[in-house]
């Protein structure tokens, strides 16, 4: 019998007992239950809502449920339907009636949402430390090509001059606003539902700061009804990882198109690429090809938690059952991704020459060579002009601006001089930019040490 059959005459039909059911997905969350489930009953002994050794009796019960799913002894039945209904089948059958009065003030409700804060609670730490584990591969990688010179792009054509620790600085800064994300959503979702009851709490003198504080949380939720009836802080998680997988995206996207013949700037370790079945000179990065399509599926989780959520009135609705498997889903994803692409970025070589090669090609020195007249006294506008005229001549005759004849350059401006040679050179062009953020030496530097301060910041 259903433990809330009793307005019922009829048996639940089987399709909808089976539709109705989640535990072939929320059984993951036994733990948080059995920590959820044994903090409130401590708490009912506590307040004299039941006696304390049937308190104590609960908590025993429960203890031992825990060890025998651990030890996989336990099976579970879709007839109780979820996790929550599950485990107090089992406490009830285990040690009686005491096991019935394990519900006493307490909803369903509140329990779910509980269970729920607690298992996204403890992922959130876990993907922290795989970006931070990143972040660490990023510093390495920067730190040894402070002085490998590339091109930068926009609209994926060659533009300014950088170096490959600049790159790698660039997403060490997405991914520690990834991580100050998953830290402020943690912060949000620090509060404890338990104890709100269906929606408006209860007649029983429940301690709601107990329990909280049992449970590790920072303090109750405010207000009961929205305690139960939201998932924002759910949302807010999935956003922070589909944020954080469109950053792995993108790095996915600069590698697969570095690793190409067309690039060749890096060498994926064999380790970390496939072959194919018919052609046997290829090297396929497919690490980085799903990194990059199952970003996919974590908006897919995102999107499916909102459209959810966004109709639905005060307070709880059964349509929030289906917060938990896109969350998961997500939650498995991610942290699939992040450790396999930290080992395959860390793994990967840097092909120096090809890098240097195309900065030479693409005219990525243009603006310098405007820079050069600008800083001997010529309007920038006139300035840009004239070396657009430069860069076409370069076309015409198979020259770059590197190997211009000084006459070439002197027969549209008599302000160029030898010393333009010097001004044009590639590292020169790069370690000029010593602003704040930039790509010189020095300021790449300096971007590794804030990086380390913050990694340092988070070592426990």
């Amino acid at each position: 019998m259903k433990l809330w059959a009793g307005r019922f005459q009829k048996e639940t039909d089987t399709l909808v007992n089976d539709f109705n059911s989640s535990i072939t997905f929320d059984a993951r969350m036994y733990r948080q239950d059995i920590e959820g489930s044994m903090a409130h009953a401590a708490m009912l002994g506590k307040q004299g809502i039941i006696e304390p050794h049937e308190a104590e009796k609960i908590i025993a019960g429960l203890q031992a449920i825990l060890a025998d799913i651990e030890a996989d002894k336990v099976e579970f039945s879709l007839d109780n339907e979820d996790i929550h209904m599950n485990i107090e089948a089992i406490l009830t059958e285990r040690i009686g009636d005491t096991g019935k009065r394990l519900h006493t003030a307490r909803s369903r409700n509140d329990q779910v949402a509980t269970d729920f804060r607690l298992y996204v609670k403890g992922e959130i730490p876990k993907i922290i430390s795989m970006c931070l584990e990143l972040e660490k591969v990023l510093v390495k990688k920067a730190e040894a090509n402070l002085d490998t010179v590339m091109p930068g792009y926009t609209h994926l054509q060659r533009a300014q001059p950088s170096t490959f620790a600049h790159y790698m600085m660039a997403y060490a800064n997405m991914i520690r606003r990834d991580v100050t994300r998953l830290e402020d959503c943690l912060e949000r979702m620090d509060e404890c539902p338990l104890g709100a009851g269906a929606l408006a709490t209860s007649t029983y003198p429940v301690d709601r700061f107990q329990t909280a504080a049992a449970l590790g949380f920072k303090k109750p939720t405010d207000n009961s009804m929205d305690s139960v009836s939201d998932r924002d802080f759910a949302i807010e998680f999935l956003a922070a990882c589909s944020i954080l997988m469109m950053h792995l995206s993108r790095f996915s996207e600069e590698i697969i198109l570095w690793c190409s013949w067309e690039f060749k700037f890096v060498e994926l370790d064999d380790a970390y690429s496939t072959g194919s079945s018919i052609m046997p000179q290829k090297k396929n990065p497919d690490v980085a090809e799903l990194v990059r399509g199952k970003t996919g599926r974590v908006y897919g989780s995102l999107v499916t938690l909102l459209t959810v959520m966004k109709a639905l009135p005060l307070a709880y609705n059964k349509d929030m059952q289906e917060d938990k498997e896109c969350v998961f889903d997500a939650i498995d994803t991610v942290e699939m991704c992040v450790p396999v692409f930290t080992a395959m970025l860390d793994t990967l070589s840097v092909v120096k020459k090809n890098m240097r090669t195309a900065a030479a090609g693409g005219f990525i020195n243009a603006t310098d060579c405007a820079d050069y007249l600008t800083k001997k006294g010529m309007p920038f506008r006139e300035a840009y002009m004239i070396v657009g005229r430069l860069v076409n001549m370069c076309i015409k005759t198979g020259e770059t601006l590197d190997t211009l004849p000084l006459k070439d350059f002197r027969s549209i401006s008599n302000l160029f001089d030898e010393d333009v040679y010097e001004a044009l050179e590639l590292k020169t062009c790069v370690n000029g930019r010593k602003v704040y953020g930039g790509p010189a030496k020095e300021a790449v530097e300096q971007q590794i040490a804030n990086i380390k301060t913050f990694i340092e910041a988070r070592k426990v």
